[in-house]
């Protein structure tokens, strides 16, 4: 699934993002590529170097309940990298994400991929269990990211 042809793009007739001033307010986004409308389902559906990070087993029993929330949460966190980029910025511009989760048992597993993109002090966070997203019961998490990028660091 490639992210540079749906990443940060939005799924129907709304911003993607916003600039106001210096910080920059990303919709929320969810493990969806609205150029091929293809739901990331799990390991298959990312790329080869991102399985092997999010460690893939091989072994269907647990790629099977860990892989959904495991790609879903890479290819979200990708999406916002890829966003943030085109904006201008890094991810360590990205001050404060809200997550939504379908279960919050998903929690510790998104987690992990989280300290992939921030190995340092992650960003300020907020975590709410939803019973449902949008487009269908296979979304399992939606993340919407801050950023502070001043526009003069853009001008220089």
């Amino acid at each position: 699934m490639s992210l540079e042809s749906g990443a940060g793009k939005p799924l129907a007739k709304y911003a993607a993002w916003r600039r106001a001033g210096d910080f920059v307010f990303l919709s929320g986004i969810i493990p969806v590529n609205p150029q091929s409308a293809t739901i990331v389902r799990g390991f298959q559906d990312i790329p080869v170097e991102a399985r092997l990070l999010l460690g893939e087993t091989g072994e269907f029993s647990t790629d099977a309940k860990q892989g959904p929330i495991l790609a879903q949460s890479w290819y979200v966190l990708e999406s916002i990298r890829y966003t943030i980029e085109e904006a201008g910025g890094q991810m360590s511009d990205v001050i404060k994400l809200v997550q939504y989760f379908r279960n919050l048992d998903h929690f510790p597993y998104y987690s992990r991929v989280r300290k992939l993109f921030y190995p340092g002090q992650p960003p300020v966070s907020t975590v709410v269990q939803v019973s449902e997203m949008l487009p269908s019961a296979e979304v399992l998490i939606e993340v919407e990211a801050t950023a502070w990028l001043p526009q003069s660091r853009l001008t220089q």
